[in-house]
């Protein structure tokens, strides 16, 4: 399969942080962490609540290089926000990478 990065649309999403970034482990046996080919940075995971305009929320984890400045409570705008879907073992999802994590109000007043 391959990773095509699908762009996800935040402008009618809200984004509230439910969990502190912590490092992406790639190998639990040996606590490697996950880091990013292009830079060599750790990529974190943050865990989010996503509502969008209907009301219906879900639970999303956002990977970001670096870790951001964010903290439970927190309501962001995830910047070049792509989903890439993935298989295993006969398994599926979709996983979610942002460039950057902006507060709201830092976004919507540069019109992110």
């Amino acid at each position: 399969m391959r990773n095509i990065p699908i762009p996800v649309d935040v402008s009618r999403l809200q984004f509230i942080c439910v969990k502190a970034p912590c490092p992406r482990i790639m190998n639990k046996e040996t606590g490697e962490l996950k880091t990013d080919k292009t830079t060599g940075q750790t990529v974190y995971e943050v865990l989010f609540s996503v509502e969008d305009a209907f009301g219906k929320i879900e639970l999303v984890k956002i990977g970001v290089v670096g870790e951001p400045s964010v903290h439970p409570g927190n309501e962001v705008k995830p910047v070049g926000l792509v989903g890439y879907v993935w298989e295993l073992s006969g398994r599926w999802g979709i996983a979610y990478r942002a460039t950057s994590l902006l507060p709201a109000i830092i976004a919507e007043a540069r019109g992110v």
